[in-house]
């Protein structure tokens, strides 16, 4: 089961977020051999969704992900749902985080 964690996103500007991924005991969980992906959309039954950039260090059990300036400077402020999706080597899927993004609105325009 993943677990949920709420984000902040500010529009406009770069985000990024490292998540520390454990298994049911709190042992780190070995991503070698994984593949990362990571969207975030307005409602679940939405058709457009943002696509993070998404990386992980393998043994250490850690997941980066990240949105360029570029692309939070298009969303509408408010709230968002998003997830985080491992896949096996072999295919097998395994969701590891969920959550609300709330993007913040920017004032600055430069």
């Amino acid at each position: 089961m993943a677990i949920k964690a709420n984000i902040v996103i500010d529009q406009g500007t770069d985000f990024s977020a490292l998540i520390d991924v454990e298994t049911a005991s709190g042992v780190v969980f070995n991503l070698q051999g994984y593949t990362v992906a990571a969207q975030m959309r307005k409602t679940y039954t939405s058709s457009t969704a943002s696509n993070f950039t998404c990386s992980h260090n393998g043994v250490l059990g850690q997941i980066s992900i990240s949105l360029d300036s570029s692309v939070t400077e298009v969303l509408d402020p408010g709230r968002y749902l998003y997830d985080i999706e491992i896949t096996s080597g072999g295919g097998g899927k395994s969701r590891v985080v969920q959550g609300t993004a709330t993007v913040t609105a920017g004032i600055t325009r430069t």
